[in-house]
C-alpha cells in the first residue's frame, strides 16, 4: 500500500491490532530503509486469549512500512534491545471452552449465555470466572488454565520465581500495573486468573520476541500467521476462514523461536508493498517446543533496525541466530579448525575447504515433520539445491530445532558464501559472524 507520510530515519510504535494482520490494516511510518523502530509491545497469548472483543490471540504493533520494500524483497531486521517491562505475569496449559466461540476459541469468541459473538465485557473479581459478558452477566472467556502460575521478576538479577497464592492475589490486586500494560493496550491482564499451582520454581529471564515478522497478502489473525496455527483457518466456521491457497501468503510471523531475541538478526519476506513490520507476543524465557502451549508473556520495548534486501524471494523468514545460540556443528570454524582441515584436504590430494557461513530457515506445518520439510523446501529453493543436498548439509553442518510444537522448526546449516553473496545475503552473514 502507499503510505503518503515523510519518511523517517525513527518510528516509534506503541499502537496496537485488536488481534489482526494483513493488508486491510493501515501502516505506520514509513520508516527509512536503514532506520530504526522502537516498539512498546503488549503482552501475547493470554492477556488475549481472555479479552473476549479480541479477533486473534496476541495484541500485536500496527504495522510499519519500510522504505524501498516491495514485493519479493527480503527485510533484514536486527534484533538491537529486547527489555521486559512487567513486573509479573501468568500463565498456564490451555483448555478450551467450546460453548464459548464459533470453532475457534483463540478468534470467534461467542457468550456461552447469550450467544453474542466478540461481546463487550467487564472483570469482577479475580479468577477463571471474572470475565463477565455486559449484556448478561455470563462468564464469557472461551479458554480455562487446568494447571497456571503466577511468576514475578527481578529485572536487574534476570531472575523470575514464581508465587505462591498470597503472591498471586498481591499481582492480581492491579493487574494492569503488574503486567505494565502500555496505555493503548486493550487486553485484560492475565494477572485477573492469579493461578498459583506451581510455586517457588526458580528461573533464569531470557527475553525473546515470539511474533515479529512482516504483513501477510491475505487477512487474518495475528496469531494465526504460521503454518500451524494458520490450519485452524482453513474451512474455519467463521468470518476469518482461508483456503489451503490463501495460508499460503503467510509470513510465518508467530515463531515463538526462543533464538529470536536481542543480537539475531530476521530477515522476514516482503509480500505486501512497504513490508509492514509489526511485533509484540514478546517472552521472558522458553524452552524450545514451547510445550504447555504458552510461556510468561510480558509486556516490553523493541529496538529494532531495518533495511531491505532486494529481490532476495525468499518465502519464509529466514534467521541469522547470534553464535551462542547456533547448534554446535554450525558455528563458524576457528582460525586453527579451518587450517586443520585445509591440511586435511591437502593429505588427500585436495586444495582448501568451502568458505561458508551459517543460515537457518524457519520451517512451519501442520505438524513438526510437515515443518520440517517445509524449511527444507525452502532452503532448497532460495539456495538453488536440491532437498537431498540440503539434507545432507543439515545432517553435517547443522540441525534441526523445535521452536515450537506442533509445527515450528529451524533449519540450520552452513551454506556457501558464494551462494550467500549472490543473494544478497553475504554481507549480513559476514556482520553477524565476524567471517
Amino acid at each position: 500500500m502507499t503510505v503518503a507520510h515523510p519518511t523517517s530515519e525513527r518510528v516509534e510504535i506503541a499502537r496496537y491490532t485488536r488481534g489482526q494482520v494483513g493488508p486491510s490494516q493501515a501502516m505506520q511510518g514509513p520508516v527509512a530503509n536503514g532506520g530504526t523502530i522502537i516498539a512498546e509491545t503488549a503482552p501475547g497469548c493470554w492477556g488475549p486469549m481472555i479479552t473476549p472483543h479480541f479477533r486473534g490471540g496476541h495484541e500485536v504493533t500496527a504495522p510499519i512500512a519500510v522504505e524501498d520494500a516491495e514485493v519479493g524483497d527480503g527485510l533484514a531486521i536486527r534484533i538491537e534491545r529486547i527489555e521486559v517491562t512487567s513486573l509479573a505475569t501468568a500463565s498456564g496449559t490451555d483448555g478450551a471452552i467450546p460453548t464459548a466461540c464459533k470453532g475457534d476459541p483463540y478468534v470467534a469468541h461467542l457468550c456461552p449465555g447469550c450467544g453474542t459473538p466478540w461481546p463487550e465485557t467487564y472483570v469482577e473479581g479475580t479468577g477463571q470466572q471474572a470475565i463477565r459478558c455486559k449484556q448478561c452477566g455470563t462468564p464469557a472467556g472461551s479458554f480455562s488454565m487446568p494447571h497456571g502460575y503466577t511468576m514475578a521478576f527481578d529485572r536487574q538479577t534476570g531472575m523470575a520465581v514464581t508465587l505462591d497464592r498470597a503472591g498471586a492475589a498481591r499481582a492480581s490486586a492491579d493487574p494492569r500495573g503488574n503486567s505494565a500494560l502500555p496505555a493503548n493496550s486493550e487486553q485484560y491482564s492475565i494477572l485477573t486468573f492469579a493461578p498459583s499451582d506451581l510455586v517457588l520454581v526458580a528461573t533464569r529471564m531470557r527475553p525473546f520476541l515470539g511474533n515479529i515478522g512482516t504483513t501477510p497478502a491475505v487477512d487474518m489473525p495475528d496469531s494465526h500467521n504460521a503454518g500451524d496455527f494458520g490450519q485452524f483457518l482453513v474451512g474455519a466456521p467463521h468470518e476469518y476462514g482461508l483456503t489451503a491457497a490463501d495460508l499460503e501468503q503467510r509470513t510465518d510471523g508467530h515463531m515463538d523461536i526462543d533464538a529470536v531475541r536481542e543480537g539475531a538478526i530476521l530477515i522476514c519476506p516482503v509480500k505486501v508493498a512497504g513490508g509492514g513490520v509489526y511485533l509484540g507476543d514478546m517472552h521472558a524465557m522458553q524452552g524450545d517446543g514451547e510445550i504447555a502451549g504458552h510461556t510468561a508473556d510480558v509486556a516490553g520495548r523493541a529496538t529494532l533496525r531495518v533495511s531491505v534486501v532486494k529481490a532476495l524471494g525468499n518465502d519464509g523468514p529466514l534467521l541469522l541466530m547470534r553464535p551462542d545460540d547456533l547448534p554446535p556443528l554450525a558455528r563458524p570454524l576457528s582460525a586453527d579448525e579451518r587450517a586443520a582441515a585445509e591440511r586435511l584436504a591437502q593429505a588427500w590430494g585436495m586444495a582448501g575447504v568451502e568458505q561458508s557461513g551459517p543460515i537457518s530457515f524457519v520451517g512451519t506445518g501442520a505438524n513438526l515433520n510437515a515443518a520440517t520439510e517445509n524449511g527444507l523446501q525452502r532452503a532448497a529453493t532460495l539456495l538453488g539445491m536440491s532437498v537431498d543436498e540440503v539434507k545432507n548439509r543439515v545432517t553435517i553442518t547443522g540441525g534441526i530445532e523445535i521452536g515450537r510444537h506442533p509445527g515450528v522448526v529451524t533449519v540450520t546449516l552452513l551454506a556457501p558464501m558464494g551462494i550467500l553473496d549472490r543473494l544478497g545475503l553475504g554481507g549480513l552473514v559476514r556482520e553477524q559472524y565476524g567471517l
